[in-house]
């Protein structure tokens, strides 16, 4: 079981830059690891998927925006977002679940976090 501790949103203009990081409570390289958000309404969609070998995933709405990385020296998750825009305010969540059975985009992970607030202003 692992426990997961996000970090690093808050309220920009568009066309800024945030970094969302992730502090996890066990070593990450055995663990599929994953960025979600949830809007006011919405479900929760999958953003950025990262697996125990490095291949990541993007949402068709932030390729060439944001960037996942995983760190596990540190056991961290990070998420690097550019040219952020109004649509991409949300409350995002981390997510793991064990490498063997990566769910990459899509929500059926076991463990989650419990999130931190962007909100982009136009």
């Amino acid at each position: 079981q692992v426990q997961l501790v996000e970090s690093g949103g808050g309220s920009v203009q568009a066309g800024g830059s945030l970094r969302l990081s992730c502090a996890a409570s066990a070593n990450t390289w055995r663990y599929c690891m994953g960025w979600f958000r949830q809007g006011p309404g919405t479900e929760r969609e999958g953003v950025a998927a990262i697996d125990d070998a490095g291949t990541t995933s993007y949402a068709d709405s932030v390729k060439g925006r944001f960037t996942i990385s995983k760190d596990n020296t540190k056991n961290t998750l990070n998420l690097q977002m550019n040219n952020l825009k109004p649509e991409d305010t949300a409350m995002y969540y981390c997510a793991a679940e064990y490498w063997t059975r990566c769910p990459y985009l899509t929500t059926n992970y076991n463990f989650w976090g419990q999130g931190t607030q962007v909100t982009v202003s136009s």
